[in-house]
Order: C-alpha cells, then structure tokens, then sequence
C-alpha cells in the first residue's frame, strides 16, 4: 500500500480512482485532478452525498466512468450496506465497482434517482439502528442488568433479529408473530412502543435524512 497526501500522485498509481470527500470539497478536488486523469484508465467511483453523475462529469474535460457508491460505517468489518449506480454507457466499470465492494458486506445496483435515499436508509441508517439498540440496552439496564452486558445482549438480539430476515428471506411481521401471543409480555410492549411512536418516528427519521441529502451538495 502506498500512502500519499498528493492527489495527483496517487491517480498517477492508480486505475479506479474513490473519492472520498464532503460535498463541499467535491468541486475542488475534480479540478485538481481533471489535467491528470487519463482516459481509458481511469474510473472514478465518488461517495459523495447529493452529487450527480452528471454535475461531476460535466466538470471533466476528460471522458471517464464516473459510478456512485453509498456504503456505511460497518464497511470496517465487511458488513457494508452498498448501493452503487452508473450510467448505461460504464457498465463495466460499475461491474468493476460492485465487485470491488461485494467483499465489504452487500453490494445492490439501483438507479441514480435512488441514491439520495439509499444515503439515509443505509449510510444514516446505521446512526438509527445504533441509537435503537442504545434504547434497548437502557431499557435493560432499567430492568435489572449490568450496562455491558444490557448492550452486548441488545446488539445480539438486533444481530439475530436482521439474520433472520436476510438468511431467511422472511417478512419483519412473520418473525414478530412467532414471538407474539395472545395477552403476551411481546404484543404488550410493542403496543407501547407503537403507542409512543417507535415506528412513525423512524419513518420520520428516514424521511428527513434524506430530505437534508438532497441539500448537501448545491
């Protein structure tokens, strides 16, 4: 691995080139880079929020693939949510892409228009799910259990939870209905949480997150 604070040097080692940066930065940093691209070699995959293919490319003199990739935080320990989208014309770099990230967790190609939202569903995403295990494992503390082992039991519980609908292909209800009987400590508490707005403020949430995407790059 060769590390570099020159942008130009490292595309000068590079084929596929990710950028990295806030919106605010984007701008800059295809400019600096714009001379030096190289065309039939170099592709660029860009995690940039909010920006479109399209501002990027009409920002290049240089004819080059340019593909979006929204991954989250748990790309660390391969367990990425990855959206990836592209024009019809770089299909194979962003076959090249999605291969690049398949390894990192899961990978999904949807269109463009989508990814703004794939930015709050799963980039912001992990924020909500975190701060829903973080509830969980207060709720716990509040019942009796040492705060380590209320949050190692909460964040297996959510691990299971997800498992069970990915490696199972099940529907969220069909799971909760095995746990829900009639008069039940389950459909007790759900009914609590519902009553308190647990699901409409994560619809919210989401709606808002990616509300505030759209804006970050103008």
């Amino acid at each position: 691995m060769n590390v570099t604070t020159s942008n130009i040097k490292a595309i000068g080692m590079a084929e596929i080139i990710v950028v990295a940066v806030t919106p605010k930065d984007l701008d800059g940093v295809l400019r600096e880079i714009d001379p030096f691209l190289v065309e039939g070699k170099h592709e660029l995959i860009s995690i940039v929020s909010g920006a479109s293919i399209k501002d990027m490319k009409s920002q290049l003199t240089k004819k080059v693939a340019v593909i979006r990739a929204m991954p989250n935080t748990a790309v660390a320990i391969r367990e990425s949510m990855t959206c990836l989208c592209g024009d019809s014309e770089d299909k194979a770099a962003l076959d090249r892409a999605t291969k690049l990230f398949e390894p990192l967790g899961a990978a999904i190609i949807i269109r463009e228009d989508l990814m703004v939202p794939a930015t709050a569903l799963c980039a912001c995403g992990i924020a909500f799910f975190l701060r829903a295990v973080r509830a969980a494992s207060q709720g716990g503390i509040e019942i009796g259990f040492h705060a380590e082992d209320a949050l190692f039991m909460a964040a297996q519980t959510a691990k299971g939870a997800a498992a069970l609908l990915l490696q199972k292909g099940a529907h969220p209800e069909s799971e909760v209905d095995k746990v829900t009987t009639p008069r039940g400590c389950t459909i007790a508490g759900l009914n609590q949480m519902e009553h308190s707005g647990f699901s409409s403020s994560l619809i919210k949430g989401i709606v808002i997150s990616a509300e505030k995407a759209e804006k970050l790059y103008s």
